[in-house]
């Protein structure tokens, strides 16, 4: 019989703020620091009472068990919205603003006003409802894990599908991250339409 581990006091979080804040969402984000692609934000909200085994921070868990996640996430949750910010926008904006547009874009995706959203990290969005950021928040509130496992997930996916485009970079392997083996993609390749060239100012000076 297979071990299930629910790790409760991530729901316990969000219970006991559900007191005074009825419909609470979980915003994270995911492709801040990769070299290339959009970046990803996600919203969730989760119904008082509902649990998911093994759901945790996306970055302490493995990619078979985030893909699981993944659908059980979407099924279950009461609201959700996975929303992006381009590589135009990250160049044009800075990443930080762009993050913070994706992660606007995905709570006004949700199809409710939250009243209240919890922001992993330490900065905040500009939203219409009452929001405040929890640092580590993807290991401390079930919404903002639940979030971080569909930003993740659909980040990554996005990543394998470009890579059919361009091949050459070996997206696929990883996922637009600074790898010894993206640079010397880059290097033997140059700067695609895809690859955030703020990122990448040395390499772009250099003409290629």
């Amino acid at each position: 019989m297979s071990r299930i581990i629910l790790h409760r006091e991530l729901f316990d979080y969000d219970s006991q703020l559900r007191k005074d804040y009825p419909i609470i969402c979980g915003v994270d984000e995911a492709g801040r620091g990769p070299l290339a692609g959009d970046v990803y934000a996600s919203a969730v909200v989760l119904s008082d009472g509902l649990l998911i085994d093994y759901l945790n921070d996306s970055k302490k868990l493995s990619e078979t068990r985030r893909e699981k996640l993944y659908d059980e996430i979407i099924e279950k949750a009461d609201y959700y919205c996975v929303a992006t910010a381009s590589v135009d926008e990250i160049d044009s904006l800075n990443i930080l603003q762009a993050t913070m547009l994706a992660m606007k874009r995905a709570v006004e995706g949700l199809g409710v006003k939250p009243d209240l959203a919890l922001i992993d990290g330490n900065r905040l969005p500009k939203l219409d409802c009452e929001s405040r950021f929890v640092i580590k928040g993807d290991a401390i509130s079930a919404s903002i894990a639940s979030a971080s496992v569909l930003a993740k997930v659909s980040r990554d996916r996005y990543m394998k599908d470009i890579s059919a485009k361009y091949p050459q970079y070996c997206f696929e392997k990883h996922k637009g991250y600074g790898t010894k083996l993206h640079y010397e993609m880059l290097e033997k390749y140059g700067i695609s339409e895809v690859h955030r060239r703020t990122f990448l100012k040395k390499l772009n000076n250099d003409g290629k």
